[in-house]
């Protein structure tokens, strides 16, 4: 049963991936991108039906992982708690920064909420990269000092950084070199998928340029996949061993691949949707890849006196694993009723569909 949920929670934290990651990419263009007001007024028109409703996602995955793994709830939300709190207002603005801007109509309180919605959703992209390099990379679990536990085996809290910036260090921090350069991976990988998808889903006038800058950011998305191939090994000696024991698993990262080159055509698909699928396919496959590739373990210890966290040392009870089993399906089978319902009210291009305006 164990795994049945881990499959479950990170079927949900995909889902949320990709479909509040293509908010936050339309957030990062509307931010660089959009010069005219009717660019923007495309862009949020995009988003505007939908961006609510993807952030249920993560509510949902914060929800199994209370149910399913509340010793894994209790050590990340707490030892993690400075950044989501960070990330907690960060969604706050972006939202708002949707909201408010069309109940006034100047220039300076449109430009104040342009900025809100902008530079939360970059923020945003880029803490949740950051978050991925922390769990990929681990925490000194038990807060161990001269290799003797100061806290329990489960406990942990970081400050944002360490005096080194070093991912090994004894004392870690939130935002070290190797989270901040998964952060900035995060940050392209996202923008082409926000790119993507103002494409798939508007006649904007962004449209041509956006393609040619999905193009350019894929070329830099390629390097840096590829370097932090490279750099992993400096946090795991052996990267792949998943991969090498289980070889069906490499599945995952060629869907990473294939997303990526798929959208090195992004400029000569004749369906302006092909861009968002190929995007789609790297996002899911690169978080796949990176969630098999530490399996069991759901948070790593990077001290030798506690053991990593994992899928079965951090579940709830089998009575209530099994019980829960038969309303997911229930709530399951609502969500594909409303997300059916959602996506064909609102198909096709959605230039004309206004939102936020007074």
């Amino acid at each position: 049963m164990e795994f049945f949920w881990y499959v479950v929670l990170m079927g949900i934290l995909a889902v949320y991936i990709v479909l509040d990651g293509y908010d936050f990419g339309a957030g990062i263009i509307h931010l660089f991108f959009a010069k005219t007001e009717k660019d923007k007024k495309a862009i949020t028109s995009a988003i505007g039906p939908f961006w609510d409703a993807n952030e249920v996602w993560i509510i949902a995955a914060g929800g199994v992982l209370f149910f399913a793994f509340p010793t894994l709830y209790a050590s990340s939300f707490s030892g993690f708690y400075l950044p989501l709190i960070m990330i907690l207002w960060l969604l706050i603005f972006r939202a708002i920064g949707l909201e408010m801007r069309g109940q006034v109509h100047h220039p300076m309180w449109e430009a104040i909420w342009d900025k809100a919605f902008g530079i939360a959703s970059l923020l945003l992209a880029l803490f949740f990269g950051i978050a991925l390099g922390n769990i990929v990379r681990g925490v000194n679990l038990g807060m161990v000092t001269n290799g003797v536990s100061t806290q329990e085996a489960h406990f942990f809290f970081l400050p944002l950084w360490n005096p080194t910036f070093s991912p090994q260090a004894n004392e870690l921090g939130i935002i070290d070199w190797f989270t901040l350069f998964l952060g900035i991976v995060s940050v392209v990988a996202l923008t082409i998928h926000g790119a993507n998808w103002v494409i798939y889903k508007t006649n904007s006038s962004l449209n041509p340029k956006l393609k040619n800058v999905v193009f350019k950011l894929n070329i830099v998305l390629l390097v840096l996949v590829c370097i932090s191939l490279q750099i992993w090994h400096f946090i795991e000696p052996k990267p792949f061993h998943n991969f090498v024991e289980n070889p069906i698993l490499w599945f995952f990262p060629l869907m990473t691949f294939v997303g990526i080159l798929g959208l090195f055509k992004v400029r000569s698909w004749q369906k302006d949707g092909m861009g968002f699928l190929f995007s789609t396919l790297f996002l899911v496959g690169g978080f796949a890849s990176t969630a098999v590739s530490i399996f069991p373990n759901v948070l790593p210890s990077t001290n030798n006196v506690n053991p990593s966290l994992t899928i079965y040392n951090t579940a709830a009870g089998a009575y209530g694993l099994n019980a829960g089993m038969s309303w997911f399906f229930i709530a399951l089978f609502l969500v594909i009723i409303y997300f059916i319902i959602q996506y064909r009210v609102f198909s096709g291009k959605m230039d004309d569909v206004g939102y936020g305006e007074h």
